[in-house]
């Protein structure tokens, strides 16, 4: 198969709708798309991938009104934040209805939905007129995509075709919320920061970021986001500078050796942008080791800390072993 990057709307969404699988642009990361009421087309997507069936997919909608045929109920505190930050990257766990397939959840009966702000999405949404499952379009538990060119370095003649909106400005996958004893809880870190949902809320959530009795929503499993360097969260050793690559939040004229900044600013907004961008021009480097640099741990910084410990997590298990 030979994948084809392209602007193309009316192919996207013609090859969705004859059940095939389709990366798609986001305002997070690029999604790898398919027909969410097609189990045929769903289960190519963690074929494509290699990723568990056990691992929940997301349901992505053009408006709430599509959503609702799909889900039980919506809660009031989700339209309280729905309204304030969507369209855009936050996703919702609720109780679905019969319509969802158990391949789309892992067979629990919750699923997870979001309505995406980028207008080519929107765009497709709206023609298709039903939900599209979309993980992120990447090989299971490596870098996450935000260029067209990230999706076809990991999935080249793996999908047909990759709708090329450019590339994404948020650059973190979106925050996942629930309800638990009628709070709101965080079930990954993402684009939404804690922060803002607590100034909606009147308090701050709890977070739940990893699997507790199997994997409830995306993002939560120990390995994940990792390059093919072995990568380290700091500043690499003074013994290694020449055969290490640095990398850190702003500008740092201490460092010696192969290095590179996020931001020039030194914004945990701008870094954010940039993460899994220069991760893939990291890995590209042909470097021993990569160290990069941890992030306060507040507002952005806790997502992008989360998405490096995931990342180092599987070279620290390697170590050891």
């Amino acid at each position: 198969m030979n994948t084809e990057i392209g602007t193309n709307l009316k192919k996207a969404l013609t090859l969705i709708q004859s059940g095939k699988t389709v990366a798609i642009p986001t305002e997070t990361v690029y999604g790898l798309a398919a027909d969410a009421n097609n189990d045929g087309a769903v289960l190519d997507i963690f074929k494509a991938k290699g990723r568990p069936t056990n691992n929940p997919l997301i349901l992505h909608f053009a408006t709430l009104e599509q959503a609702l045929p799909y889900i039980d109920t919506f809660a009031e505190v989700f339209e309280q934040l729905r309204q304030v930050f969507c369209p855009g990257p936050l996703t919702f766990i609720v109780q679905k209805s019969s319509l969802v397939s158990p391949l789309i959840t892992g067979g629990q009966e919750t699923v997870a939905i979001r309505f995406p702000k980028h207008p080519l999405l929107q765009e497709l949404l709206l023609a298709l007129d039903r939900p599209i499952a979309a993980p992120s379009a990447n090989l299971y538990g490596q870098l996450s995509p935000t260029t067209a060119a990230h999706v076809i370095e990991q999935l080249h003649d793996r999908i047909p075709y990759i709708l090329d909106g450019g590339p994404c400005w948020e650059g973190l996958e979106s925050t996942i919320i629930g309800l638990e004893n009628e709070r709101v809880l965080i079930y990954r870190h993402g684009s939404i920061t804690t922060e803002a949902l607590a100034k909606i809320l009147g308090y701050s959530p709890d977070s739940k970021v990893h699997e507790h009795n199997g994997v409830r929503t995306s993002g939560m499993v120990k390995h994940h986001y990792a390059t093919h360097t072995p990568l380290f969260l700091g500043f690499k050793p003074s013994n290694e500078y020449l055969t290490t690559l640095q990398i850190t939040i702003g500008k740092n004229e201490h460092i010696k050796g192969p290095h590179l900044i996020l931001s020039e600013k030194g914004t945990l907004l701008e870094a954010a942008r940039n993460l899994y961008a220069t991760l893939h021009q990291a890995d590209a480097l042909g470097v021993q080791k990569i160290y990069v640099e941890s992030f306060p741990d507040h507002g952005l910084g806790l997502a992008m800390n989360d998405r490096l410990s995931r990342a180092a997590a599987k070279f620290l298990t390697e170590q050891k072993g």
